[in-house]
């Protein structure tokens, strides 16, 4: 790595209380020489805010990998970059990857200055198992999209955190509802960190229930944390059933054997599919 090189920043900002940015990130705002923002005007209120007058520079979805060439081509010429999303901390569900992976391509150093998510915030206050999580970021906004995204996730027995919009999280908690079942448990957190933070946890047919006493409760940026599904004891199968499925799975796709046996036989075709797998699939 070229020491005439500059440096990119990913820096973390505050998701509403602007008191939670650190030092450290505040030092690094007012160091380099270039901010690379998703919003510069929204970005701009927390610049102002503690008086750094840097130049900005637009970065989003919209343009980034066509200015991402042009960012490289500065850090090559010795400028220190530090790259700021809206809120939170870059690259989480916003811009920032192909700027990253392009830097890493050039190696030019890439520095983050960690700080706040919104993820791992309402993760950290919602009182559901956290040893293990996935992020899962927004859903698709049409329901067809979002329902067969659900679906996927149906059995995962991690931990899931969405976000959500305020204009789609009735559709949304109302699809988890058709997909997970009234009895899933999730903790929906909103306007976290500023003056109307909720955080509300309860089934979903109890909270959506709750949503809609109140459009309010509807309001701000959203967070969802939603429990996993139960852990599945290993299922027992008859012989006869794993000799059917053995047979079978020799002449077509183990899916598709696995649903005839599941179905003349009465079990779970998920459970069995996953027995095929751990047992049958080195004899295809």
């Amino acid at each position: 790595m070229s020491n005439l090189f500059g440096t990119l920043y990913i820096v973390a900002t505050p998701i509403g209380n602007l008191n939670d940015i650190s030092q450290r990130a505040l030092d690094i705002l007012t160091q380099v020489d270039l901010i690379a923002a998703e919003d510069t005007r929204h970005s701009g209120l927390l610049l102002n805010h503690y008086a750094i007058k840097k130049p900005l520079f637009a970065l989003h979805d919209h343009n980034e990998q066509q200015k991402a060439a042009l960012l490289i081509e500065k850090l090559q010429q010795g400028t220190n970059i530090a790259l700021i999303s809206d809120a939170g901390t870059p690259l989480i569900s916003d811009p920032g990857f192909h700027l990253v992976r392009a830097c890493r391509q050039a190696e030019i150093q890439v520095v983050p200055i960690p700080g706040c998510c919104a993820a791992i915030t309402a993760l950290s206050a919602a009182g559901i198992a956290s040893n293990r999580f996935c992020f899962e970021g927004f859903l698709p906004a049409k329901s067809k999209a979002r329902r067969d995204r659900l679906s996927a996730l149906n059995n995962e027995t991690r931990t899931l955190i969405f976000y959500e919009s305020t204009h789609r999280i009735l559709d949304t908690l109302q699809d988890m509802l058709l997909i997970f079942g009234k009895d899933r448990y999730l903790v929906m957190a909103r306007e976290l960190t500023k003056t109307w933070e909720t955080i509300y946890g309860n089934t979903l047919a109890e909270l959506i229930d709750w949503l809609q006493q109140d459009a309010n409760r509807c309001k701000g940026e959203i967070v969802l944390v939603v429990e996993g599904a139960p852990e599945q004891e290993d299922a027992e199968f008859s012989e006869q059933a794993l000799l059917s499925l053995r047979l079978i799975s020799q002449e077509l796709p183990l899916k598709k054997a696995t649903a005839i046996v599941a179905e003349v036989y009465g079990y779970k075709k998920n459970a069995l599919y996953q027995y095929g797998l751990d047992h049958f699939a080195n004899e295809r």
